[in-house]
């Protein structure tokens, strides 16, 4: 389902509801950025499991998520800026792909919707909301 325009929120709800949905991935989107609070709500009362694209969304009630590590791509493409200014062409410079990421879960919102979160899962976040 595809969150592409604000009004669209009220009827991608209901064909969650609806639909036989048994979990949620929440792609990066301008409409749904916008509306984090509602959708994290909206998924917390309909008991989904979710995965979200960054830690803001768990921050906010989301259960988890799995992105890259924001900081990290800054301050990598902060050496490439540093190469391009010390007179390297940028048409030379290797093109790299994200090497760092981070696994955020909010325990409460676990909790709220009955999921058990597996110890050797929990181990290997990088933050976990208690």
């Amino acid at each position: 389902m595809e969150l592409s325009q604000p009004e669209r929120i009220e009827s991608v709800f209901s064909e969650i509801r609806n639909g036989r949905v048994s979990a949620l991935i929440v792609l990066r989107n301008p409409v749904a950025s916008a509306h984090r609070k509602q959708i994290v709500e909206f998924v917390m009362k309909s008991r989904l499991p979710a995965i979200y694209v960054s830690p803001e969304w768990v921050e906010s009630g989301g259960l988890m998520s799995y992105a890259l590590d924001v900081g990290d791509n800054y301050r990598r493409a902060a050496t490439y800026v540093d190469k391009i200014l010390k007179g390297a062409k940028p048409a030379e410079l290797p093109i790299e792909q994200p090497t760092k990421f981070e696994l955020v879960i909010n325990l409460k919102t676990a909790k709220q919707i009955g999921l058990t979160i597996p110890p050797n899962v929990l181990a290997r976040a990088d933050k976990v909301i208690r």
